[in-house]
């Protein structure tokens, strides 16, 4: 008889796996225009303040405020024009009361001036008379110093994700290079008889090799660098001297196929021989994807993905990723969920995850999560999906009209 699974449930296995991870993140220095998506492997602060100088958010004229009290369109307030303030230079000019310096939008506050009238707010008699026909509070239509960012507060911190607005952040303040964790190197294995390369014909019983491409897809979206080791067949030392290569090149380990428990499955037992402790997790609460094996070996994690398409890229998600994340220091990710009612019935079973292939669809007005049902086997039943919609563990199933999350692929 065959040795049966104990599962556990997914976030339980997730869990086991890091505790037994020690991880050093490897850094490395890079170009901070091409550091989208990398994670920061230092705390960032600001080296000085921003803006370093007081600046205009509008055309107008900078005054003091207090010249400007009451006045009205009836009864403005007069002032003297007394210059311009000059763009991307230092503005020698002062304002005392009851004078206005001319600014424009980004310009740099001449001294003793603490608000900016908006120029239709204004009209002016002569070339250095000014009527101000509403009156502007201290600190309005100005940036102050340091109002964005004081020099030497926190910026980011070690395991921040990079986003376009954080770039553009860090440029502003002159920091063109940024320390990031390494992207981790992450081998990916297929295996059995019946697999062969994508570019190949298959013949009778054969299957185009799927999961190392939709793998290595997610290893690089989630910030790592997919290594292609290829298909090995059902052999066992075939398949531990590929997986012993692996473990010595990559910093992770993926397995795809071999991981249930038949005669033909063999990757639990290699993985048991790469190194201590092995094998942590042997099945997990999901459906698809129950046969899904967890490893460390020798301080690196190892994950043996179902060789069905679906269970393969369902437990990818659930494990694979966030392993790559963790091996960056990550301390957020990007789950892009949206919320939808479900257009049918899902039926589950008390005690696993169900994780259902859904569409999204407008009708009246309204999002709708449409599942897209088919066998694990079936990659299109990925295709047509936009996310997936969770089952709870303990719950018997989703009713149709329910308020769902989806996750977008």
């Amino acid at each position: 008889m065959p040795e049966m699974f104990n599962v556990l449930p997914p976030a339980d296995a997730l869990k086991v796996l890091l505790d037994r991870l020690a991880i050093t993140i490897r850094s490395e220095n890079v170009l901070t225009a091409e550091a989208l998506g990398r994670v920061l492997a230092e705390d960032l602060t600001a080296p000085h303040s921003l803006p370093a100088f007081p600046r205009s958010t509008m055309d107008g004229y900078a005054v003091l405020a207090e010249s400007t009290y009451g006045a009205t369109e009836t009864l403005p307030a007069c002032l003297t024009i007394t210059g311009e303030a000059p763009m991307g230079r230092q503005c020698t000019l002062a304002v005392s009361a009851a004078e206005a310096v001319l600014v424009h939008t980004g310009g740099m506050i001449p001294q003793g001036a603490d608000a900016v009238v908006m120029v239709e707010r204004t009209q002016k008699v002569d070339a250095t008379t000014l009527e101000v026909l509403r009156p502007v509070a201290p600190g309005e239509n100005v940036v102050g110093v340091g109002e964005d960012v004081m020099e030497g507060s926190p910026l980011f911190p070690a395991g921040h994700l990079l986003r376009p607005q954080d770039i553009g952040g860090l440029m502003a303040l002159g920091l063109t290079t940024v320390k990031v964790a390494a992207r981790p190197r992450v081998a990916i294995v297929s295996t059995g008889d019946e697999v062969v390369p994508p570019e190949s014909v298959p013949g009778p019983g054969q299957i185009r090799d799927i999961n190392s491409y939709t793998v290595a897809s997610l290893v690089s979206r989630a910030g790592g660098t997919p290594i292609l080791c290829g298909i090995v067949g059902d052999d066992y030392g075939q398949l531990l001297d590929a997986l012993t290569a692996a473990l010595k090149e990559a910093d992770m380990v993926v397995v795809s196929a071999g991981s249930s428990v038949s005669a033909r499955d063999l990757t639990a037992k290699v993985v048991g021989q790469l190194g201590e402790p092995g094998v942590v997790v042997h099945g997990v609460a999901v459906k698809p994807g129950k046969p899904t094996i967890l490893a460390v070996c020798g301080g690196k994690p190892v994950v043996g993905l179902p060789g069905n398409p679906v269970s393969a890229m369902v437990v990818a998600s659930l494990f694979v990723t966030p392993v790559v994340e963790r091996l960056q220091g990550m301390k957020q990710t990007l789950r892009r969920t949206v919320t939808a009612k479900l257009t049918r019935n899902v039926a589950s079973a008390p005690g696993r995850e169900d994780f259902v292939q859904a569409r999204l669809v407008e009708r009246d007005g309204e999002r709708w999560a449409e599942p897209v049902f088919g066998k694990s086997n079936l990659i299109y039943t990925l295709v047509r999906a936009d996310g997936t919609v969770k089952v709870p563990l303990n719950a018997s199933g989703l009713y149709q009209g329910d308020q769902v999350e989806v996750e977008l692929y």
